[in-house]
């Protein structure tokens, strides 16, 4: 049976069995725009990034809409005993960050998209360091993908993981339960970039398209004005 984008059943079965039941035990959800996530075909989820909880607090409402969640991880997570290997089993894209393989988890997410996989992006790279924990500005890889597949740029806003990991700790939050809260947008329009060379200001644009888009959605969850512009990590380090 073709499972364009999904892993083995059995290792598919395992996964949910053993999380999905913690997740509705320690969290509580508020999940709108849900009909903005495309149940078939490669698509792009680009959302913010506030916490190492957000990715399977975020991979619930991805499953829970049909759709199997593949992150592009840390490569040293792939060599942990256990987890490492189930996680290669689900399909997950190893990052070799710092060296020469750093470009072939972009092009093994390109391949992803291309058979039809859900692969969800954080563009800022990390978690944010914004004081009040805005977007970031961003990394261009999504958008080199977007332009690359033509596949769906889908801005997803997320809150509440902050307040179950706090970013520097360790111990999770469990109680008393939190909220997880996501917002979905429609399909970021990149359309003015199509046949453009993909290179320096063509990806810098369209990245900052899917980040306003994001902020936009993130805005609205909130119920607060973004800042004007976005938090800056290497001129704060500067500075």
């Amino acid at each position: 049976m073709s499972r364009p984008g999904r892993p083995p059943i059995p290792w598919e079965a395992l996964v949910v069995a053993i999380v999905k039941p913690l997740l509705y035990l320690f969290t509580k959800r508020d999940w709108r725009g849900r009909a903005h996530l495309p149940r078939t075909g490669g698509v792009i989820i680009a959302a913010n990034h506030l916490s190492w909880s957000d990715p399977l607090l975020f991979a619930h409402y991805a499953y829970d809409n049909g759709r199997w969640p593949v992150y592009l991880a840390k490569s040293g997570v792939f060599d942990i005993p256990v987890i490492g290997a189930i996680i290669r089993k689900c399909r997950q894209i190893p990052v070799q960050r710092g060296s020469t393989d750093a470009a072939r988890s972009l092009k093994d997410a390109e391949q992803a998209l291309r058979d039809g996989s859900c692969v969800i992006f954080y563009p800022e790279g990390t978690i944010t360091r914004d004081p009040e924990f805005w977007p970031m500005s961003a990394k261009t890889g999504v958008a080199r993908l977007a332009l690359a597949t033509g596949v769906p740029v889908i801005p997803i806003a997320h809150w509440g993981a902050q307040e179950i990991l706090p970013y520097g700790q360790k111990k999770p939050r469990l109680f008393p339960r939190k909220t997880f809260r996501v917002l979905a947008g429609p399909p970021v329009d990149l359309s003015k970039y199509e046949g453009l060379p993909m290179r320096g200001k063509v990806l810098k644009e369209a990245t900052a398209d899917i980040m306003a888009a994001i902020t936009a959605q993130l805005s609205e969850l909130r119920g607060e004005k973004a800042p004007d512009a976005p938090f800056d990590q290497v001129e704060s380090r500067a500075g």
